[in-house]
């Protein structure tokens, strides 16, 4: 392996979130029975023609504009020639020579804290094919033409990747760009967002490219790295064995973790590319551009840094935090209920409410604890009405929809013991109780000291002030 360099290039297609297809007003929602979502033009009935739909333009021109590419003000579509079943056109409308957006770039985080820049070649419009079912037909396969022109956004990296972990660093960083610009749903198991791995292998320091094979529609982040270690391995072996790479198309099978030959890889005059005569070339203007541009948000890496730079947390801290949008807005809303304290809202977003989130299966749109709500608890840690230790029970309760932290803190009687005398009334019951571990203690055994303190919060109940505890303990053993 040392000997080997991997070259890897990605297709993503993303899906557009547009309520319509990208040339028809037939419905985009996932779900409904096979084949009540095509209308005659997904069909490709004799007569219909296409008719391009702006939304899905603008999310285009919102992506090439976060990756600093360039939006052609003048793209035009193809039709893309091949036979398949669950394509009843016989072609695909896609854009070939001229794409809406070209050669921008992505910036990846890599695990040793380096980072590292992916350039992307282009990215087009194009619309989805149908589905091929091979389930419950006995012996048959079913089509569900549903998907048929569905708005595709094709984006195509440059071979920049040189292993299984760069490409899923950077599938990442693509899938989080998409859904923060709210421009696709992101979700891998509809099919919403999916890749084609291109992978081959050089011996290092030979600048030129191995002849490649193309893994198809792989849709989980595991199994891109597991079918690219796979091939990669695959194509060593065989050069190193006496056999030759050949170009071809290829399925990952996830039950025995290996690729399979499916086709042999079509170039591109296979296809027969030539200019849709039903569609005029689409021509983009800067008043379009600009109001593309004005709809952008605050993007993840900006929103990154101002976060390390405005609260004073750590790279790793602002980047977990705005690893979505909804979860950096609920960050930034809890820190302003609460008038600050952003190291503490972050420990809790980060901590407490991201593991339940997790263990209900909940994304940070379904928490049933608000912002207002944990700020609400947040605020009685601050002032010590309640214990670190404490407000996790109250989180639990306001987890479980019983009121706001106020109202769970006076029902449940859990205000801390801030009283001086009261706490030492409570060391001293503790001290009275275990004379041979105080004996133990005053002899240099300072690692008893907590021991003291366990026995001291557990006979208040938890409730003692910690910080008092542990001053006021620390006076009563040295006598």
């Amino acid at each position: 392996m040392m000997e080997w360099e991997t070259v890897i290039g990605l297709e993503i297609h993303a899906q557009l979130a547009t309520k319509s297809k990208i040339f028809s007003g037939a419905s985009t929602a996932y779900g409904a029975e096979p084949n009540t979502q095509a209308c005659a033009i997904d069909l490709g009935l004799p007569g219909v023609l296409p008719v391009l739909n702006r939304e899905a333009v603008r999310m285009a021109v919102m992506f090439g504009l976060a990756i600093g590419a360039t939006i052609a003000r003048r793209s035009v579509f193809a039709r893309k020639n091949y036979f398949y079943p669950d394509l009843p056109k016989g072609y695909q409308i896609s854009q070939y020579e001229l794409p809406v957006v070209q050669k921008g770039e992505l910036t990846i985080d890599l695990e040793d804290g380096s980072s590292k820049v992916i350039g992307i070649t282009r990215a087009h419009l194009e619309e989805d094919a149908g589905k091929s079912l091979h389930e419950d037909f006995h012996g048959l396969s079913g089509i569900d033409l549903n998907r048929a022109g569905t708005p595709l956004l094709e984006i195509v990296s440059e071979p920049d990747l040189r292993s299984a972990k760069e490409a899923v660093a950077y599938m990442k960083k693509l899938h989080q760009m998409v859904v923060y610009l709210g421009i696709c749903d992101g979700n891998m198991q509809e099919g919403s967002f999916r890749c084609d791995a291109n992978v081959s292998v050089r011996r290092k320091g030979d600048p030129k490219f191995g002849t490649r094979a193309e893994i198809k529609n792989l849709n989980s982040f595991r199994f891109v790295e597991r079918a690219i270690e796979f091939e990669i391995e695959r194509q060593i072996d065989l050069i190193e064995s006496g056999g030759t790479v050949v170009q071809e198309t290829r399925l990952y099978d996830p039950d025995q973790g290996e690729t399979r030959s499916m086709r042999g890889k079509e170039e591109a005059n296979d296809y027969r590319y030539f200019p849709d005569p039903d569609l005029l070339p689409l021509i983009i203007d800067e008043d379009f551009i600009a109001a593309a541009r004005a709809s952008l948000p605050e993007l993840p890496d900006v929103k990154k840094q101002r976060f390390v730079e405005q609260y004073g947390l750590s790279s790793y801290d602002a980047g977990v935090l705005t690893a979505s949008r909804e979860l950096g807005d609920y960050y930034e809303e809890t820190v302003a209920a609460l008038g600050g304290e952003p190291k503490l809202c972050a420990n809790w977003v980060m901590g407490d409410l991201a593991g339940f989130l997790n263990k209900d299966g909940k994304d940070i749109a379904q928490s049933p604890v608000s912002t207002e709500q944990l700020a609400g608890l947040l605020r009685r840690i601050r002032d010590r009405t309640i214990s670190g230790k404490i407000a996790k029970e109250v989180f639990e309760a306001l987890w479980a929809g019983e009121g706001d932290a106020d109202a769970i803190i006076e029902k449940r009687g859990l205000k801390q013991i801030t009283d001086t005398a009261a706490i030492e009334k409570v060391i001293d019951d503790v001290i009275a109780a275990n004379p041979e571990q105080l004996a133990q203690y005053r002899a240099g055994k300072d690692k008893l000291f907590g021991f003291f303190v366990g026995q001291v919060m557990k006979l208040s109940k938890g409730k003692a002030n910690p910080g008092q505890v542990n001053e006021l303990l620390a006076e009563k053993l040295r006598g």
